[in-house]
């Protein structure tokens, strides 16, 4: 499934601006002060976190300086179940940012649990020194982390506003994990058909999708609930959670599949156009927990010079399992100007919107 490059809408919080930097990190962040996850040893330079995880926590700086370099720790392991986070999971994660700017002084700056979405984290995609303190601990752990602030000298030489001064801190909650060929738990009710294409139960594995013979393709965008869900249903600017197989009408053959790509989930907000037109309005409204089978026609597929961009031509059909969804972080409210009105804060908004319709488009066969 196509869709557009999505720009995160703020830098939530120190884990996603070091993990959206190419996951690197500074060779002199890199000290011995990062700890393996063992909640008894924890550095005594981390501020003190706690409070009950699933709500927001309780960071006491007490007289402590910020440490200047990197450190994190385990502050609560979770129950689990034996759900452990893997190295290549995709998280779902509540995140409380904090900027430590003076002995015993720092000030929350962010926190997911204000602003009623939480956020996801690609594991793969952090460095090892990001995900150490997570792998291999229970879903429901809290883990804190401190990042050094930004040489003044250094962002001033790469054009970069003046930083704020200090440490960053996020305490991390992890709620849910995705893992690798996860896929909806309930049982299947039906395999499609009657005209349509028909998609066995394929249990853990990767669906398989059989076209009709001699039967023309639908006019229209045709939806059927191979296993109905029991959870929310998915709403518009979502952060919806899938795993997917996309297979042509016209020859049956299988062009994009999460599950070609190790069963990873593939994740993507719902009615903002960042995939075409029969995923947003074929999977909205649909309940978390559900196999929905997609045919979608050519005009809400890639339309008719799908060739040309090398896209898949034709009616699609999809098999998709809604594994998760989740609210979006909304966009941070920028301070209008002195003397700005409403018609100007319209006109900006507007300026915005056409900007992103020039986003680039990221290829990948979505």
């Amino acid at each position: 499934m196509r869709r557009r490059a999505a720009a995160l809408a703020v830098p939530f919080s120190a884990v996603l601006l070091a993990m959206t930097s190419c996951a690197s990190i500074p060779e002199e962040w890199k000290t011995p002060a990062f700890l393996q996850s063992d909640a008894d040893q924890k550095d005594a330079r981390l501020p003190t976190v706690t409070g009950e995880v699933g709500t927001a926590p309780e960071v006491d700086f007490g007289d402590k300086a910020p440490p200047g370099e990197q450190l994190s720790g385990l502050v609560e392991k979770g129950p689990g179940e034996g759900a452990l986070i893997r190295q290549d999971d995709l998280l779902q994660v509540q995140i409380v940012d904090y900027q430590w700017t003076g002995k015993g002084e720092a000030e929350q700056t962010q926190s997911s649990y204000e602003a009623g979405a939480p956020v996801l984290l690609k594991m793969e995609e952090m460095s090892d020194e990001l995900r150490k303190d997570l792998v291999n601990q229970p879903v429901g752990s809290r883990v804190v982390f401190v990042f050094p602030g930004q040489d003044p000298d250094e962002a001033a030489a790469m054009g970069q506003p003046e930083p704020e001064p200090g440490d960053s801190v996020s305490v991390v909650d992890v709620e849910k994990r995705y893992g690798k060929g996860d896929v909806v738990p309930g049982k299947q009710t039906t395999d499609g058909g009657d005209g349509l294409p028909t998609s066995p139960d394929s249990g853990p594995g990767k669906p398989e999708i059989t076209i009709p013979e001699d039967t023309d393709p639908p006019k229209k965008l045709e939806t059927v609930d191979l296993v109905e869900g029991d959870g929310p249903e998915v709403a518009k600017e979502q952060q919806v959670v899938v795993q997917y197989t996309g297979a042509r009408w016209d020859d049956g053959k299988v062009f994009d599949s999460t599950w070609d790509r190790g069963g990873i989930p593939f994740t993507f907000a719902i009615g903002l156009e960042q995939v075409i037109k029969g995923w947003d309005q074929g999977l909205e409204g649909k309940k978390v927990g559900s196999r929905v089978m997609l045919v979608i026609p050519e005009d809400l597929a890639y339309g008719k010079d799908a060739a040309q961009t090398g896209s898949p031509a034709g009616t699609l059909v999809f098999v998709v399992d809604i594994l998760g969804a989740v609210d979006s972080t909304p966009p941070p409210q920028a301070e209008p100007e002195d003397g700005a009105d409403d018609a100007k804060k319209g006109d900006d908004e507007q300026g915005d919107d056409e900007s992103d319709d020039e986003s680039d488009e990221d290829d990948g066969g979505r």
